[in-house]
């Protein structure tokens, strides 16, 4: 099978590209850099242009690409930046496979647990839960209407809604463990919030489920791990992982508000979400509690 990803530069797309192709599959990757090692094939999004060889090439396509969420302030210019990164560019697919009479076996996007915004509450969302107000929101609901498009033309979509990503190569524990590393960790607001997470090894176990069984064409599911966790229990676990202690008092949702602006909302607040649907599916999690998760990451 050969697997065409958007945003296979990103920590994502090269643990997955890795995944697939030890399983078996051949990976190209989506990008505007003409250079890149690996097989990939040229595209700009924000030129409209995509080879369309890279189409004609691929079975699937893994749609990761989109602009950082918490990298800049959220300008105006930023909140449109963010939108079209992961919207335009499923639209410039989408238009190219029709332009070019182009058929594949099925496009998979990933989308964000943001989708259901961020109360701190004991509900449990599941897929049938619906959006909220939040910007976060909005882009995981165009986003997904992106994707869902591509049903119009007979290709089915799957959306991967995921949570935080657990890596020993990047991403966010990086930040996250970065201040315990440094002996100046420490809950961030009250540590109540909900941090719905997932091993990045479970989760490119979920999109390849997603390639190889059809039972998941056309569905939404929460990439996230069984075990739910709170601020405060994921970061003195982190800190048990790296041997360090947890001294420093809480940070005042305050200064959050501050350094972060609207962003602030994605660290002080969280929502629990519910890993039993893609479960039912018959899908094993390798590390479904975060102690597990840990251990492989920090000392296995």
């Amino acid at each position: 099978m050969k697997i065409l990803l958007t945003g296979g530069t990103g920590l994502i797309g090269k643990e997955l590209t890795k995944y697939l192709s030890a399983k078996g599959m051949e990976v190209a990757v989506l990008s505007r850099n003409k250079n890149l090692k690996g097989k990939s094939f040229h595209w700009d999004p924000s030129q409209n242009f995509i080879d369309a060889e890279a189409l004609q090439w691929a079975d699937c396509v893994i749609h990761l690409a989109g602009a950082g969420i918490v990298d800049k302030k959220w300008s105006a210019e930023r909140r449109k930046v963010l939108i079209d990164s992961r919207v335009e560019s499923a639209q410039l697919i989408y238009n190219t496979l029709q332009e070019n009479s182009i058929s594949i076996k099925s496009f998979i996007s990933t989308s964000g647990i943001g989708y259901y915004g961020a109360e701190t509450t004991e509900h449990i969302y599941t897929e049938q839960d619906g959006s909220s107000a939040h910007f976060i929101s909005d882009i995981c609901v165009k986003w997904e209407e992106a994707a869902s498009n591509f049903k119009k033309i007979g290709i089915p979509a799957t959306i991967i809604r995921t949570g935080v990503v657990l890596s020993k190569n990047g991403g966010a524990l990086e930040k996250m463990a970065l201040p315990i590393k440094m002996g100046i960790g420490s809950p961030l607001g009250t540590g109540e919030q909900y941090v719905p997470w997932i091993h990045i090894e479970d989760l490119c176990g979920i999109f390849h489920t997603a390639l190889t069984n059809k039972e998941l064409e056309n569905e939404i599911y929460n990439a996230v791990a069984p075990e739910s966790t709170n601020n405060k229990v994921l970061t003195h676990s982190i800190a048990d992982a790296l041997g360090k202690k947890i001294w420093a008092p809480a940070v005042h949702y305050f200064i959050l508000k501050i350094i972060l602006c609207k962003r602030a909302d994605l660290v002080l607040k969280g929502s629990r979400v519910s890993s039993n649907k893609i479960e039912k599916t018959g899908f094993n999690y390798s590390y479904p509690s975060l102690k597990q998760a840990l251990q492989e990451i920090y000392i296995s």
